[in-house]
């Protein structure tokens, strides 16, 4: 049975935009009376961006370049529109009740749909192509997209015995998150990137690839810590998570040099503005690495969890930043959407407008200086170029044959 992989890719894209039009409303609340619950809005906003965006256009790229030829399309399928189901239920639930029976039963069943596609893909994939650095890294990535769901199956026992006021249960939800955008996205991007050095036959050495893999995960692994500071944790917890990011760093760099190694021979795969999104999802990757390591310092720590604004720019940084360039890259190198430089600009400056203007807010009252004139309009109206750049993405992949 043949797959329509080109126009999952574009139900992704129409997720992301159903994200960013919510981002705008959340960013409007101050300057415009909007009736609608903010907390649900949020709940909202953050399952269709990591669960419909980044999971369906991973999930696709995987079948496309993994399974496509297994002759699977049938059981892609099912997984497929059941996985709709429940992003459809979530949308549909999330903002009129926020988390309640309804919103818990559809994101549940996500959480066994993502299960049921691991298992899809691990079982399906060929004995030759299970050897190779790519598939090692997503195979990767997969489990730990699995361990990061011990936290939201936590969170039911914790409100039941301790309360969502108790450090439980927002560990719970920051060790969902590490997991989910330290490891197996990340991981994924990466184990994608590896896909295209094995098909313009780029071999990296055995040893070379092992300490990589060893350094990622010990740094994806140990940095969690710094997902613990806002306790107030004993020093140790400090030391672990700044040994985490240095792996991590570590691992980076790694990989940085088996690019330029190799870039005389990988850059004529590429087009100018494909190279150009790869380099900057890898400069915003190495950034968010040294941020990281930052964030290991007791100050450091006590100013994110002071101004959350850092926090929010950090991971704004990281979603609509790392992953999201690295997936446009993706997307548009392996031909599921194709990409012009108008849209893709005005996602850039939608992009470092809104970021700008976030971490302003942060370091404006750390500092204790007069934030600019009408700010919560600008940002609003800045952050509208990102839903006006996916509006004309989608409008041109359905011209584009």
């Amino acid at each position: 049975m043949v797959v329509n992989l080109k126009n999952h890719a574009k139900l992704a894209l129409v997720y992301f935009l159903l994200a960013a039009i919510l981002g705008v409303v959340l960013r409007s609340y101050i300057s415009v009376q909007i009736r609608a619950n903010y907390r649900f809005i949020v709940h909202t906003h953050s399952h269709i961006a990591l669960l419909g965006w980044v999971y369906m256009a991973l999930t696709t790229l995987y079948y496309k370049l993994y399974l496509n030829k297994q002759g699977k399309g049938k059981k892609y399928r099912l997984i497929f529109w059941f996985t709709q189901c429940t992003l459809v239920g979530m949308l549909l639930s999330f903002p009129f009740q926020g988390y309640a029976l309804f919103s818990i039963i559809f994101s549940t069943l996500f959480l066994f749909a993502s299960y049921w596609f691991t298992w899809f893909f691990i079982e399906n994939t060929t004995g030759d192509i299970k050897k190779t650095h790519s598939y090692i890294c997503v195979k990767a990535g997969l489990w730990y997209m699995v361990l990061s769901t011990l936290g939201p199956w936590s969170l039911g026992i914790i409100m039941n015995t301790l309360g969502p006021t108790s450090i439980w249960y927002r560990l719970s939800i920051y060790f969902y998150l590490h997991f989910q955008y330290n490891a197996w996205m990340i991981l994924a991007l990466v184990g994608l990137l590896f896909y295209i050095f094995e098909k313009a036959k780029i071999q990296i050495p055995q040893k070379e690839f092992k300490r990589f893999l060893w350094h990622m995960n010990l740094g994806i692994v140990l940095t969690f810590f710094l997902s613990t500071l806002w306790a107030n944790p004993p020093i140790v917890f400090h030391v672990l998570g700044a040994l985490g990011a240095l792996f991590q760093i570590s691992a980076f760099v790694q990989l940085v040099k088996m690019l330029f190694a190799s870039k005389n021979r990988i850059t004529p795969f590429f087009t100018e503005l494909q190279f150009t999104m790869l380099k900057i999802a890898g400069v915003l990757l190495g950034v968010k690495m040294v941020l990281q390591l930052l964030s290991s310092l007791p100050y450091v720590a006590n100013l994110a969890v002071t101004y959350l604004d850092f926090t929010i720019g950090y991971l704004h940084m990281v979603f609509l930043g790392v992953v999201t360039f690295g997936l446009f890259f993706l997307l548009d190198f392996f031909k599921l959407i194709q990409l012009r430089i108008g849209a893709f600009g005005i996602y850039l400056i939608g992009f470092l407008f809104t970021e700008i203007l976030i971490f302003h807010k942060g370091i404006a009252i750390w500092q204790g200086f007069t934030l600019v004139k009408n700010y919560f309009e600008i940002l609003a109206v800045g952050g509208f170029l990102i839903p006006l750049a996916l509006v004309l993405i989608l409008m041109e992949n359905r011209k584009s044959k």
